[in-house]
């Protein structure tokens, strides 16, 4: 499996699975552009990793709930590296609460970048792909879009409208080559999940048929294939990665 000489752009690759699918791409072959809204530091140690395997990499500020920030990340990349072939929706933010102590604002937040954040960047990037007549567009929905989960009804509900994203896009844009797929994550080993207690992890893993936390690159692997060409046939998918969570 090759991506060498694809152009790939990848949101919120500064940390965590972000990070670990522009590394997993930047092996394959591509070049890859990770775009931040904060933290550009992690987005620069981002780029470093993936030039080490020889491909060009960089970083570009932009807030995906932002359509002007968009617009411009995505005309940039173009004029500077001619094509877009791969795409991938992975930033996302949460702001957990049961439902009845959750803000309207928190609400607006998660939803605005997570789901409306996806929408903007498709929306930019179709344009070019439709020209192109070829590109394939992962977005990293959860778990919990698929089965919900207390305390995070806005992330859910973000979660499971890129799932319905994904598969009105591939819809819309299969008769052009293009592919939309999702990848629906379970519990990752991260950093966030390594500040958690350990009995609160071990409820976690005792919860999952696989009794195991996953980690970053099996995300990654997976997103590494949807996003070649042995993968061409397959679109308008939810894959869930989540050691059976949601079986």
């Amino acid at each position: 499996m090759s991506l060498a000489g694809k152009i790939a752009i990848v949101t919120g690759g500064s940390r965590g699975i972000g990070r670990g699918i522009c590394i997993a791409l930047a092996k394959a072959g591509a070049d890859v552009v990770t775009c931040y809204a904060h933290g550009a530091d992690g987005a620069n140690e981002t780029v470093a990793l993936c030039k080490e395997y020889g491909v060009r990499a960089e970083a570009v500020q932009a807030d995906v709930a932002k359509n002007d920030d968009v617009a411009r990340m995505v005309s940039y990349v173009k004029e500077t590296y001619g094509s877009i072939d791969i795409f991938v929706n992975n930033a996302g933010i949460t702001k957990d609460n049961l439902l009845m102590k959750m803000t309207e604002d928190d609400f607006d937040a998660v939803l605005d970048t997570n789901l409306k954040g996806a929408f903007l960047c498709i929306r930019h990037i179709a344009k070019i792909m439709l020209k192109q007549k070829s590109g394939h567009i992962i977005n990293i929905s959860s778990v919990v879009g698929v089965s919900g989960n207390a305390g995070q009804a806005n992330y859910a509900a973000s979660k499971a409208g890129m799932i319905g994203l994904t598969k009105s896009v591939a819809k819309e844009l299969g008769s052009r080559g293009i592919t939309c797929n999702a990848v629906a994550p379970g519990f990752i080993e991260t950093d966030m999940t390594a500040k958690l207690p350990e009995d609160i992890i071990a409820q976690m893993k005792n919860s999952i048929p696989m009794k195991s936390l996953g980690q970053v690159e099996d995300v990654a692997n997976l997103v590494a294939f949807l996003a070649s060409e042995e993968a061409r046939y397959i679109t308008g998918q939810v894959i869930c990665v989540d050691g059976g969570m949601a079986v």
